[in-house]
């Protein structure tokens, strides 16, 4: 037979729950026009919306901008120069003659003016056809810099996202412990009010309730940094966003480990842009020999001068034009030219040294996230198989606490089992994602079509 107290509290409780559910069903008609204005944003929505604020992509478009100009600015050195100089002025002399001369001396005061028209042509220097091939490959290196911070936004994205939503399932996967742990204590209290169950029993119930409230607590924390950590990619507070759900997650990662890594060869912006480091660093060993060439220019000058006097009494009124072309052979210059190939020389080495560190690192991030990515695949299924032992184990042990033969320690664990392999699980398969799309970004071919086909997992309704 039921003892009175449990069977008051369990009509208590029934009588409690169904004026919540009525209270809840009447708030949810109430707030639902509501639900419609605010649908959850999915994972695109967010990238979308992480493009439009970032300041580092941002940062990264401007000075793509800016590096555009260097090819106009090197290609503005083989174009004709012109230049306007023009002044007056004004002079007083005292000249006083010594020996006959038919010049008289004395003091003058005469003005003058000058004007000086010149235009230049380059028509050979080495040193310019030289930086003109180096502004083009400095431009193109500003492009993959800047599609790359493009790549590693889609994974800074990725990873904010799903830290805001691993916080949110801990916070629920609490809650439901916290209820279950409500209910294993109120029937401890109920027994042993009964004389059926110890205090040991109401004790360990407490002991892990208030465990329970601390990690509360802690996961609070965790998802107020999550969230602020997404509003600072989106330059506004986090919305709500579309949860994973229970759908099954797509097939991943189906290359071998040599093939990713010989697509990280082929398609990585790091290692390309290295290797237009190197083209640089090559094109600079041509810009300082082209300091032993000649320079060619044609020279064309105008020349408009007057003075209404003289320090010898007189002026002039000159008129002059002038075409012609200027060679210039540089014969010494102290072993400048020498030391700057040489210098340019070693930075090459540089390069390539830097470029082999590259190769070495991005093959080894390439290794590290495909191997993460299959051992996040593998938890998942590990994880799905635990979290159905542990519910049926659960249900066992409950079984054998309501027949006398287990104790209420064994349930707790049970409960503690099951909900913590829940927690692992959800957190897995968020990650298996991220790692995803942290292989496609070391191998340098993520794009919006890989959010999108994440996005299409989630559940925005």
């Amino acid at each position: 037979m039921t003892p009175l107290p449990q069977i008051m509290q369990t009509t208590s409780h029934a009588r409690w729950l169904r004026l919540l559910a009525d209270g809840l069903l009447l708030l949810g008609l109430t707030l639902w026009p509501l639900s419609l204005l605010a649908a959850p944003l999915g994972l695109l929505d967010i990238y979308h919306e992480a493009q439009a604020n970032d300041p580092l992509l941002a940062a990264a478009g401007s000075a793509n901008l800016a590096a555009q100009e260097v090819i106009e600015q090197a290609k503005a050195a083989y174009r004709p120069a012109v230049s306007l100089t023009a002044g007056a002025n004004a002079n007083r002399s005292d000249l006083r003659v010594i020996g006959p001369t038919p010049f008289p001396g004395g003091r003058n005061n005469f003005e003058g003016y000058q004007t000086r028209l010149e235009a230049r042509q380059p028509i050979f220097r080495k040193e310019t056809l030289e930086r003109i091939d180096q502004s083009k490959v400095q431009v193109s290196m500003a492009d993959k810099q800047y599609h790359l911070t493009q790549q590693q936004l889609m994974l800074r994205t990725t990873q904010a996202y799903f830290e805001v939503l691993m916080a949110e399932d801990k916070l629920t996967v609490l809650a439901a412990q916290q209820a279950a742990i409500q209910r294993q204590l109120a029937q401890a209290q109920a027994m042993f009010q009964a004389g059926t169950a110890t205090i040991t029993d109401v004790n360990e119930a407490q002991a892990r309730a208030d465990l329970l409230t601390a990690q509360d607590i802690s996961a609070h924390n965790d998802h107020e940094i999550a969230q602020r950590s997404l509003q600072a990619l989106i330059g506004k507070p986090a919305p709500l966003l579309a949860s994973l759900g229970e759908t099954a997650l797509p097939a991943l990662a189906r290359n071998s480990m040599q093939d990713w890594q010989n697509i990280t060869a082929a398609s990585n912006l790091q290692i390309q842009m290295q290797q237009e480091a190197v083209q640089i660093s090559e094109k600079d060993i041509e810009v300082a020999r082209a300091g032993h060439y000649p320079t060619v220019d044609a020279v064309a000058s105008y020349v408009d001068s007057y003075a209404n006097g003289g320090q010898y009494g007189f002026g002039g009124d000159l008129k002059n034009a002038t075409v012609g072309v200027e060679l210039s052979i540089p014969l010494y210059q102290g072993g400048a030219v020498n030391s700057k190939i040489r210098q340019a020389d070693a930075l090459r080495q540089k390069a390539l040294d830097d470029l082999q560190q590259v190769i070495r690192q991005t093959t080894l991030d390439t290794q590290r996230a495909y191997l993460t990515l299959q051992n996040s695949q593998a938890q998942v299924q590990a994880l799905t198989q635990a979290l159905h032992s542990s519910r049926s184990q659960l249900e066992a042990t409950s079984l054998g606490y309501e027949q006398g033969i287990r104790t209420s320690v064994d349930v707790l664990n049970a409960q503690q089992q099951v909900f913590a392999t829940q927690r692992e699980l959800l957190q897995a398969r968020y990650q298996v994602l991220i790692n995803h799309i942290r292989l496609k970004t070391v191998s340098g071919i993520v794009s919006e079509a890989d959010l999108l086909e994440i996005d299409q997992q989630l559940a925005k309704r």
